[in-house]
């Protein structure tokens, strides 16, 4: 625990750290986040933070207390696991959103229990952040990871600019320069870029499918009952759950 003057709880995180270098605090598998303030509330308003997309890793930034440790370090999974238990100590498990019915298509009011959220974790045998696998159709071996905070940020960065020379955005070739760290043994960035570019479809959706796998996460979807039929539906992340106040 750290020496602060806020409350404060140690919150466990979906990879157990078993994804983070042994010398990085996350590799603990345990990071401390202190509750919200108003201090966070302003962060949350910040329009210039939500232009920029930033918002949530700035928030996140503020809470963390474990040093050394910030969002752009962690992977999705443990930072949606950070951001729903920032949401819970802040202003409880519940909170009440709109969804829609699946199979009609009505929207309807539902309470969530957030506290009802297990965590996906990773496959057993994984000590590190680094997946090879053989693709279906080239069977070229690849080796992959799980981005972190900083890769996501500097994949956004990368489209933004594409966005300003291309009509078409190159979302899932800029994500695949980023995920593969080899092609048959070669890590030569020039090489992943142009297998990146070139990648058959049947390959790309294969190796997008090993990725969810292996990838720890927390749990945003739940069982409801929506007239009488249990039906499985995404949590929504909406204004209200930092803002259970907020109109809904």
């Amino acid at each position: 625990m750290s020496d602060n003057k806020f409350p404060s709880e140690v919150i466990d995180l979906p990879s157990e750290g078993k994804l983070y270098p042994k010398d990085s605090p996350l590799s603990e598998g345990k990071v401390e986040i202190k509750y919200m303030t108003a201090k966070e509330e302003d962060i949350l308003t910040s329009q210039n933070l939500i232009k920029k997309g930033v918002v949530i890793d700035r928030l996140l930034d503020s809470l963390i207390l474990t040093n050394g440790v910030t969002t752009d370090d962690m992977i999705l999974g443990d930072k949606n696991a950070i951001m729903v238990a920032a949401r819970i100590l802040a202003y409880g498990p519940e909170y009440e959103c709109k969804v829609t019915n699946p199979n009609s298509g009505e929207t309807i009011n539902h309470t969530f229990n957030l506290a009802d959220c297990p965590f996906k974790k990773l496959p057993k045998g994984i000590t590190e952040n680094l997946f090879e696998i053989t693709l279906p159709i080239s069977k070229k071996k690849i080796k992959f990871n799980l981005l972190t905070g900083k890769e996501e940020r500097l994949i956004e960065t990368d489209l933004k600019a594409s966005k300003k020379l291309n009509s078409v955005s190159p979302e899932l070739t800029t994500r695949l320069r980023y995920l593969i760290k080899e092609v048959d043994g070669d890590n030569n960035q020039s090489v992943i870029n142009s297998f990146s570019q070139n990648m058959l479809a049947r390959d790309s959706k294969f190796l997008r499918e090993e990725l969810r796998k292996v990838s720890p996460d927390i749990e945003l979807s739940q069982e409801i009952d929506i007239e009488g039929e249990s039906v499985k539906v995404v949590i929504p992340m909406t204004v209200g759950f930092f803002w259970p106040d907020s109109g809904r």
